[in-house]
């Protein structure tokens, strides 16, 4: 389900992820971003470029360190991204139907743990969040 929320976005739920960390604050530089969303170089190659020939993210110098690029995202990118989201919260909504709101609440806080744990197992001892 989460997934057809986010198919119609370059890369799908890869896509989701990238479009996420610009859209919280301080826009990322290309490898911080990678390492954020642990994906790994090859895909952090063709996956920006695909974004960006959809008018969703920008890539820019970093004003810190010229050699290095930041991804920003655009107001279309802000516009997918805020109904991927709507997206997502209906497939959630449909999934969790059963659940009663202090369920659901619980079921997210484990899940967001789960993840947690397997990104920081992704990521070196420097990385980890």
């Amino acid at each position: 389900m989460a997934t057809e929320s986010v198919a119609e976005l370059p890369g799908g739920p890869r896509g989701y992820l990238v479009l996420v960390a610009p859209a919280a604050g301080e826009p990322p530089t290309q490898l911080a971003l990678a390492q954020q969303v642990s994906l790994d170089r090859t895909v952090m190659t063709y996956l920006p470029d695909d974004l960006e020939a959809r008018e969703l993210i920008e890539r820019r110098p970093d004003p810190r360190d010229r050699r290095a690029r930041q991804v920003v995202i655009t107001d279309k990118g802000r516009d997918e991204l805020g109904r991927a989201r709507r997206g997502l919260a209906t497939a959630e909504g449909r999934l969790l139907a059963d659940l009663d709101e202090s369920d659901a609440a619980s079921l997210r806080t484990l899940l967001t743990r789960v993840a947690r744990t397997a990104q920081n197992a992704a990521l070196g001892p420097d990385e980890r969040c």
